[in-house]
C-alpha cells in the first residue's frame, strides 16, 4: 500500500497580490474621486443547506466542490489563489480585508469556507462566507458597467456547472432577504473631502437615501467613514433588472462627483487660506510625527490627497498617497516586522513609516487660483436619475 501524498503547503497571499506601489498606480475614469468600482452577486447551490444553517461536513463538502469549479474558469486563470480560509493565517485575512477582498465576516471563517482570486485582483469569490458564493468583480475609478460585464460572464460560466438555488416568484434565493432576486450589489468607494469640508455631506447622503441607495463607511456597513471615504451602493435587488441597477448607481455617482468637483472649487474660491491651512497641517503632521494612529493617517492623507489633486505639491503623485493609505493600516505595516506589534508599537512603526516616505515630499504651495466655477447644482434627485 502506498504512503498518502503530503498535504499541499499553503499558498502565501503576500507573495500572490499585487504589490501595493504597484496597484495603487492603476488608474481609471474619474479616479480623482471614484477609488474603485464594484459588483457582487449573491449565488446558493442546491445541492447543500445554506452556510449558516449547514453542519461542518456539509460547508466541507459544499467547499471542495466549488473551489475547483470556480478556480478552473477561465476569467479566473492563470493559476488563480485558492485556499481553505483554514490555511490562511490571522494577518492574511486581515490583509484581504484591508485591500477590500474579503469582508470582515469572512475573515472570521476556518475550515468550510474559502476563497478564490485571480491574478489582477480584479475577480474573487468568496465561498461559504453567508452565502456558498459571494462572486465580485473590482476595477479602478468608475466603471460599474465593465465589472457588471465581467462579472456576468462569471455567472453564466458557473451556471453551466452547478445548479443555482432559485424560485420563480424570488428569483436567485439567497441566506439574507435584502439580497433576493438578483442577488447584486453595486458599489461604488468615493473620496469626498470637499462636500465634508464644506459641511455638505449629510445633505447628499440623505439625498442618496431617498433614492433607495446606502451611504457606508471603509469598510462597508457599520464602518466609519475614514479618510474621507464613502460606499455608496444599492438596497434594492428585487423586481429590478441587474442593468437598470447598475445604471441608476452610475447616474448617482455621477452627480454626487459633479458636487465634489464644486465643492472643492467653492473651497478654493471663498477659503483658499483656510483649505491650505487644513493641507499644511496635514503635510507637518505625517512629515514629523513620532506616533500616529490609524484613524488621525487616514483623515490627514485625505487631506493630502486632496492638496494633490488641488496642485499643491509639485511633482507628487496621487499614487503615493494611495499607497500610504494601504501601507498604514494595521496589517501591512506588521507584515514588515516579524515580531507581533501592539497598538503602540504600530502608531510609532506608522510615524516612522510616514516620515521616511514623506522625506522627499515637497511643502505644499498655496493653492492657484481657481477657473470660473460651474453653476451650482441640486443633490441628486428622482428626477434627475
Amino acid at each position: 500500500m502506498s504512503a498518502p501524498e503530503p498535504s499541499r503547503p499553503a499558498m502565501k497571499i503576500l507573495e500572490f497580490l499585487i504589490p501595493p506601489a504597484e496597484a495603487c498606480r492603476r488608474g481609471g475614469p474619474h479616479d480623482k474621486i471614484v477609488l474603485s468600482s464594484r459588483v457582487r452577486l449573491a449565488r446558493n447551490v442546491t445541492q447543500f443547506p445554506f452556510p449558516g444553517h449547514a453542519r461542518k461536513a456539509d460547508r466541507v463538502k459544499a467547499l471542495e466542490m466549488l473551489v475547483p469549479v470556480v478556480a478552473g474558469l477561465p476569467q479566473m486563470s492563470p493559476e488563480p489563489f485558492a485556499e481553505g480560509m483554514e490555511k490562511l493565517t490571522s494577518l492574511d485575512k486581515q490583509i484581504l480585508v484591508e485591500r477590500h477582498l474579503i469582508s470582515r465576516d469572512h475573515a472570521l471563517k476556518n475550515a468550510g469556507s474559502g476563497l478564490v482570486l485571480n491574478r489582477e485582483e480584479s475577480l474573487c469569490v468568496m465561498v461559504n462566507e453567508e452565502d456558498h458564493l459571494r462572486m465580485q468583480a473590482l476595477r479602478p475609478g468608475l466603471q460599474l458597467k465593465q465589472a457588471w460585464v465581467a462579472l456576468d460572464t462569471v455567472d453564466s460560466a458557473l451556471q453551466e456547472r452547478v445548479e443555482f438555488a432559485y424560485s420563480d416568484p424570488y428569483g436567485y434565493l439567497t441566506a439574507c432577504p435584502t439580497n433576493l432576486g438578483t442577488g447584486i450589489r453595486v458599489s461604488a468607494m468615493l473620496h469626498l473631502p470637499g462636500l465634508v469640508l464644506a459641511e455638505q455631506i449629510n445633505q447628499i447622503i440623505q439625498a442618496v437615501n431617498k433614492l433607495g441607495l446606502a451611504v457606508r463607511g471603509l469598510y462597508g456597513e457599520g464602518t466609519e467613514a475614514l479618510g474621507n471615504i464613502f460606499q455608496v451602493s444599492n438596497q434594492q435587488t428585487l423586481g429590478e433588472p441587474e442593468t437598470d441597477i447598475v445604471e441608476r448607481l452610475n447616474k448617482v455617482v455621477l452627480q454626487i462627483i459633479e458636487h465634489e468637483d464644486n465643492a472643492r472649487l467653492a473651497q478654493l474660491e471663498k477659503k483658499p487660506t483656510v483649505l491650505f491651512n487644513h493641507i499644511g497641517r496635514a503635510y507637518g503632521i505625517l512629515r514629523h510625527a513620532h506616533s500616529i494612529s490609524s484613524k488621525e493617517t487616514m483623515n490627514l492623507l485625505s487631506l493630502l490627497r486632496l492638496g494633490t489633486d488641488l496642485g499643491m505639491f509639485r511633482g507628487v503623485e496621487r499614487a503615493l498617497v494611495d499607497e500610504l493609505f494601504l501601507a498604514s493600516q494595521p496589517a501591512h505595516l506588521q507584515t514588515l516586522h516579524p515580531e507581533k506589534l501592539d497598538a503602540e508599537q504600530r502608531d510609532t512603526v506608522r510615524a516612522a513609516m510616514l516620515r521616511s516616505r514623506m522625506a522627499p515630499v515637497p511643502m505644499p504651495e498655496p493653492p492657484p487660483a481657481p477657473s470660473p466655477s460651474p453653476a451650482s447644482s441640486a443633490p441628486p434627485d428622482e428626477a434627475q436619475t
